[in-house]
């Protein structure tokens, strides 16, 4: 939620050009760098190398760490040998200390270091002069430092001597020198009426990468934009830096809501990952050539086949702190999501309710229409888990208060959900009005809880209650104090079944620079907000996340929702891409929005379904539905603006299909959640790019329009306005596809046209796979626990397949703790289905069977099917077998989720 006029108008926001420490940086230019390597600095000990490295014009000597960590990661840390005082270090992303392995010299010659890794796969080449650091494996260059010179780092300078704080000493200064100052923007900067100090002048960080053999690059999300990166020009750099934009234009390189500092380069052997620990604006430039590759050739004939081999080159430039850059190799993509959550942490496994169905708009509201609106999903029959309130259901936007004409009785409101077997959201913003009469506000104020300016005032700006302070989360006794607001008997009215949503996090202030807080406020410990900026939303969200824990005793799993979110922010709960428009164009971008997310370690993702700005057409709603119900996050919202949208109000046609929609979403749920289990326990993406799945095939290397969900669906949403055909992408010639509603088996392979109708999406279910659902859908997630499942079998060129199932209590943290789940196999090979245990740690009592087995692709039909458990016991199978479509079902089977059994066909 933002204020229009305000946020829409484009110039509130910078172009790369108009960013000080940009224009900086880019007059640098590609060449040779001016640093050079003290080689007699060289120490070696078990957690690192260490070197100095010496700038041969102002003489400022930076120390340089390379750490090998565990796991096929290599980390390089730059920062000056002597600084004035210590530069910011970004705290509390990595979730431990990572664990180094040591390296060792296996090389040293003139103005050369060769280290090598133990496990002797990697070699580091480090040339002395001018300084770069080449990374190879086994023989092969993968990736390079400083190759093109760009190195580049600010030390920290004592303010200059004539520099007087007055303004009428600025006056006096000479023009020119004033105006050169002015344009490099080192001790301060202007963006419209808006002036930026800078106590510690400039300190701006950057580096440039080359990968080789590269020419596909994606991440470092959140943007606007295409899933493959773009090569950027000068002033187009794309921008890290969390803002909220209200009705973001599609295909712009500004940040958005998020970021997340990782990118991910893949060619069809290998897939590696720049992960750039800065928590300041950071812009990255993008290149892409192809380059003659220097193979000596055997015969003059061969000369002329001198192959162009792709490179790319990344720069990364940001405002402070140091350098500290973790290169992740791989070789697989799953390798490369395993490393980023080794360091960052893997994605919380969420409560099963919100993996149910949101509805959200700004504003249900008073009791009476949350009433309405639950009792209208039992009306039409449309299953959904959770209902939200926005802004307007508190007391005049005091967060952690309700308004006392609207919503008079919030417990028994509350009470009338739980027995629906429902759950209630409520927002919780960062900023705090300023009003001495409430709590919140007196107490934070009396403890110096809020972000100071820079004369040491709290910091005021505009937000939704009029002038607010800000909390500052980068303080742990904030975050502990913050938490504690959560407990029920502090929390007035709250119940066990009321979560959290975080929005306006990245902090959004309506009058502020870019509608943001100013660079020079001060937070906790004195550091800068320009320092830690891309975190304010992560510190929210944890803080949240741990209140929602502690006040359940270390019980129950929290679920938080937020809008800004950084690198590690998967460990705290979900995140969605923000006001979007109700315009076709916005649905089709969410795509590789949410694929990007998901690559960047956050899976638990999803964009506002319908769209949040303005009034969709029907059929854009329902396809945004049908979409929404193959994603991992669903929340329908709407702005204050918009006309009421719930599923029942487009006419019977329509609600039917959104019925229909949001019913297969949970139906699927045991699918979705054992995927979960999976981005939880293995850092798995629940939602993936084609590439990912099929990393040898480079027509998928740029796909955004379709993606595979887990390994089993391959989804492809309808985008556009009355499309009568899609054109999917069936990727791998060697891979069987079979239409997931229908049981078909798809034909072609390649790209094939597909008739559609408004009905539903094209879902295809991949050869080889075994998804696990519920044989019907309830009225929430609560009422299905007894449902029983069916399985989908689909079988591969050799009729085998092979899936899995996890089940817990679904919201408690007993998985962890007493080790109670149930995480079980199914496998079908040579005509037999067989099911046993996974994980033997896990143990969880369920009366829950499978009923029904469908096996897709079954050549012929069987003459007798038995089923036999565990104690030997075999019972004949009732099936049916199609054979027009090869489907073959059997039914009421009752065996035990929680047993070993076979079924031999």
């Amino acid at each position: 939620s933002s204020v229009q006029d305000e946020a829409v108008d484009k110039s509130n926001f910078k172009k790369c050009n108009q960013i000080a420490f940009y224009r900086r940086q880019k007059l640098l230019h590609p060449g040779k760098s001016l640093y050079r390597v003290l080689l007699d600095s060289v120490t070696l000990s078990d957690e690192n190398v260490k070197f100095q490295i010496i700038h041969e014009e102002n003489k400022v000597l930076l120390q340089v760490e390379i750490y090998e960590i565990e796991g096929n990661i290599f980390r390089l840390k730059i920062d000056e040998a002597s600084p004035l005082g210590a530069r910011y270090k970004v705290p509390d992303v990595l979730i431990k200390e990572p664990t180094t392995q040591r390296l060792f010299i296996s090389h040293k010659e003139a103005g050369i270091l060769v280290l090598s890794s133990v496990n002797g796969g990697y070699k580091l080449q480090v040339t002395a002069n001018p300084f770069q650091v080449e990374l190879q494996s086994k023989g092969e260059t993968v990736m390079s430092m400083n190759s093109n010179g760009l190195l580049y780092f600010e030390h920290l300078q004592p303010p200059p001597s004539d520099r007087k704080p007055t303004a009428q000493n600025e006056e006096a200064a000479s023009d020119s020198s004033k105006e050169k100052q002015e344009d490099l923007g080192l001790w301060q900067e202007k963006f419209g009426s808006f002036l930026d100090i800078k106590a510690h002048g400039p300190t701006s960080v950057g580096m440039d990468f080359s990968l080789h053999g590269y020419d596909h690059v994606y991440g470092i999300p959140q943007h606007t934009e295409t899933l493959l990166l773009k090569n950027t020009s000068d002033g187009d750099a794309y921008r890290l830096y969390n803002l909220d934009i209200f009705g973001h234009k599609i295909h712009d390189k500004i940040g958005i809501y998020g970021s997340v500092p990782l990118l991910l380069a893949h060619k069809p052997n290998r897939t590696s990952g720049i992960f750039w620990l800065n928590s300041s604006e950071t812009l990255v430039d993008i290149s892409t050539k192809a380059v003659a590759e220097h193979t000596p050739s055997r015969s003059a004939a061969e000369t002329t086949k001198q192959r162009a081999v792709p490179l790319t080159d990344v720069r990364w430039m940001s405002e402070s702190g140091i350098i500290d850059v973790f290169l992740l190799m791989g070789p697989t993509a799953f390798d490369v999501f395993k490393q980023f959550a080794q360091l960052t942490g893997t994605q919380a496994l969420p409560p099963l309710f919100s993996l149910g169905y949101h509805q959200c708009r700004w504003n249900y509201e008073d009791e009476q229409d949350v009433k309405a609106v639950d009792a209208g999903f039992d009306a039409h029959d449309i299953p959904y888990d959770v209902i939200w309130l926005d802004i307007e259901h508190t007391d005049g936007k005091r967060y952690f208060t309700w308004d006392k004409q609207k919503f008079q009785n919030p417990r028994k409101m509350q009470e009338h959900l739980r027995k629906k077997k429902r759950k209630l959201v409520v927002i919780v913003d960062p900023h705090i009005k300023v009003d001495p009469s409430y709590t919140l506000y007196s107490q934070a104020k009396d403890k110096g809880y809020f972000v100071k300016d820079r004369n040491g005032q709290d910091f005021e700006g505009i937000c939704w209650p009029g002038s607010s302070c800000y909390l500052d989360f980068t303080n742990p006794e904030v975050r502990k104090w913050y938490a504690d607001q959560f407990a029920f008997k502090t929390y007035k009215a709250s119940t066990n079944i009321l979560f959290v949503w975080n929005d306006m996090n990245e902090p959004s202030v309506f009058k502020g620079a870019e509608l943001t807080m100013q660079k020079d406020a001060v937070h906790y410990n004195n550091w800068e907000h320009r320092e830690v900026h891309n975190l304010y939303g992560f510190y929210q969200q944890m803080a949240t996340a741990e209140g929602l824990i502690r006040r359940s005793s270390g019980k129950e799993r929290p679920f938080v929702l937020a809008r800004s979110f950084f690198a590690g922010s998967q460990k705290y709960g979900a995140v969605w891409t923000g006001d979007n428009t109700a315009e076709w164009s916005y649905l089709k971008i969410s795509i590789p929005m949410l694929l990007t997310i998901n690559m960047a370690g956050i899976s638990f993702c999803g964009a506002d379904v319908g769209g949040f700005i303005g009034d969709p057409e029907p059929e854009l709603l329902v396809r945004w539905y049908q979409a929404g119900a193959y994603q991992p996050f669903f929340r329908g919202h709407s702005n204050m603006e918009s006309k009421r949208r719930e599923p029942w109000l487009f006419g019977e046609k329509n609600t039917q299909i959104i019925r229909k929609a949001i019913r297969e979403r949970y139906v699927l749920l045991p699918y979705l959640y054992t995927l979960f289990y999976r981005a939880h326990t293995a850092a798995e993406p629940v939602m993936r790019s084609l590439w990912i799945e099929f990393p040898g095939k480079m027509e998928t290397f740029d796909v955004e329009n379709e993606y595979m969900l887990g390994n089993a669906l391959l989804v492809h949403p309808v985008t556009e306005k009355e499309a009568k055909t899609v054109t999917v992408l069936f990727p791998g010639s060697e891979e069987i596809w079979y239409d997931f509603r229908k049981f078909k088996r798809m034909e072609d392979a390649g790209t094939v046209k597909i008739p559609v109708t408004l009905e539903n999406i094209p879902v295809f279910q991949r050869g080889g796979t075994v998804i696990p659902l519920k044989t019907t859908a309830g009225k929430s997630t609560e009422w299905m626990i007894d449902i029983s499942y069916e399985l989908r079998v689909a079988l591969d060129t050799e009729a085998c397949a092979i899936g899995e199932l996890y089940v817990d209590d679904g919201h408690s943290f007993q998985y962890l703790h007493k080790k109670q789940f149930l995480y079980r196999k199914f496998t079908f090979h040579k005509n037999i289905l067989s099911s046993s245990c996974v994980d033997e740690s896990g143990q969880y009592h369920t009366t829950c069977v499978v009923e029904r087995v469908i096996v897709l692709g079954f050549g012929k039909q069987p003459t007798f099917v038995t089923a036999s458990s565990k104690d030997g016991k075999k019972k004949e199978v009732v099936f049916t077998y199609d054979s027009k479509t090869s489907a073959m079902t059997l039914e009421n089977l009752a065996l035990s989720v929680d047993a070993d059994w076979e079924i031999c066909i």
